[in-house]
């Protein structure tokens, strides 16, 4: 694929819109799932197709399952790390 290069603007809350040209040449529709990555000073997104989600959440379930940790544990435990980092 060809590089692209375009430039977006980041809106007052956070948001950033993928160009129409590079949605087009991406086959990126609304609703689908993108990542982010963060590598030295550059910010990749990169689109996650259903098949390629459940590959990279797996082996987080199979961690959860091995740890014990069910579902309702997650609120409190993101407050502990939430707590911990204002700290």
């Amino acid at each position: 694929m060809q590089a692209s290069i375009e430039m977006g603007t980041v809106s007052s809350r956070g948001q950033i819109a993928i160009p129409s040209s590079m949605r087009k040449k991406m086959k990126l529709r609304e609703g689908e799932k993108v990542l982010f990555v963060i590598s030295d000073d550059a910010l990749i997104i990169k689109k996650v197709l259903p098949e390629t989600f459940a590959e990279i959440t797996k082996p987080l379930k199979e961690a959860a399952i091995k740890a014990g940790l069910k579902e309702e544990d997650v609120p409190a435990m993101i407050q502990r790390f939430r707590a911990k980092k204002r700290e």
